[in-house]
């Protein structure tokens, strides 16, 4: 018994020995796969929601990395313009920003010294305020940034001569006007939808803007809001459309006739 055990003893050993030399020659586990560098840039992003009209303080910008793949010619890059936070301090924001959206040339402007509208204002375009209430503002529902028609109405003198009797006309003077401000408010303010104010002050050409000047002499003025979806209708007037319809306006402002001159 003994001479047994110790030949189980034996090849119990020797298959561990075995073993462990085959163990010994297994293939190493597989090396893990790379890791992918992503290029990134530090790109100039506002650091908190800005609104328009406002002047941008150092505290407003910062620098935040961004993958070059995603990145727009248009960002301002820190290895291009390190000194950009101080450079574009004090400039005029002309479109809302969000919190973490890069800073453009386009959103923003140098004033030199100019109030925040004149910087807002984009070139060629004027800013005229009308006096507004809420029977003549919409009920104040008309914000900034907002479409509106302005309308006239007026006593129409050429059918009270001719009937004796008093009678009135309302028409649409100007179309698709943009509203710039309420009162001194250029954007909405803490989630308020509804701004009953005493002026509204619009983005008008020149020419549009004479024409505001001489009616409000005429009668009275209102404010009819467009709905958002007609901003780019087809049914928009084209420019050269627009100026022939402005230059009627302006002579039937001017010489209170009573032709039709509502935008089709």
């Amino acid at each position: 018994m003994k001479a047994a055990r110790i030949v189980v003893l034996g090849i119990a050993v020797a298959a561990g020995g075995l073993a462990a030399v085959l163990a010994g020659r297994s293939d190493p586990p597989p090396a893990p796969p790379p890791v992918v560098q992503i290029e990134t840039i530090q790109v100039l992003v506002a650091q908190k929601d800005i609104g328009i009209g406002m002047a941008l303080s150092p505290q407003d910008m910062q620098w935040q990395t961004w993958p070059a793949s995603a990145s727009n010619p248009a960002f301002i890059r820190q290895n291009e313009r390190p000194n950009a936070i101080e450079q574009y301090a004090g400039s005029i924001v002309r479109v809302p920003m969000a919190a973490g959206e890069p800073v453009r040339d386009n959103k923003i402007i140098k004033a030199k010294g100019s109030g925040y509208m004149a910087a807002i204002l984009p070139s060629g375009m004027r800013a005229t305020s009308t006096e507004i209430s809420p029977e003549t503002g919409a009920g104040g529902f008309i914000l900034p940034n907002d479409r509106v028609d302005v309308m006239l109405s007026r006593r129409d003198r050429e059918t009270e001569k001719m009937t004796g009797v008093e009678s009135h006309i309302a028409e649409t003077i100007l179309t698709d006007v943009r509203v710039l401000a309420i009162d001194q408010l250029v954007q909405e303010k803490d989630g308020q939808r509804v701004v009953v104010g005493k002026t509204a002050t619009l983005e008008l050409t020149q020419r549009k803007a004479e024409v505001l000047a001489a009616a409000r002499q005429m009668g009275t003025l209102s404010l009819t809001l467009r709905s958002i979806v007609d901003a780019n209708s087809p049914n928009s007037d084209t420019p050269d459309d627009d100026e022939t319809k402005t230059r009627n306006r302006i002579n039937t402002v001017r010489f209170g006739v009573s032709t039709s001159i509502i935008s089709k």
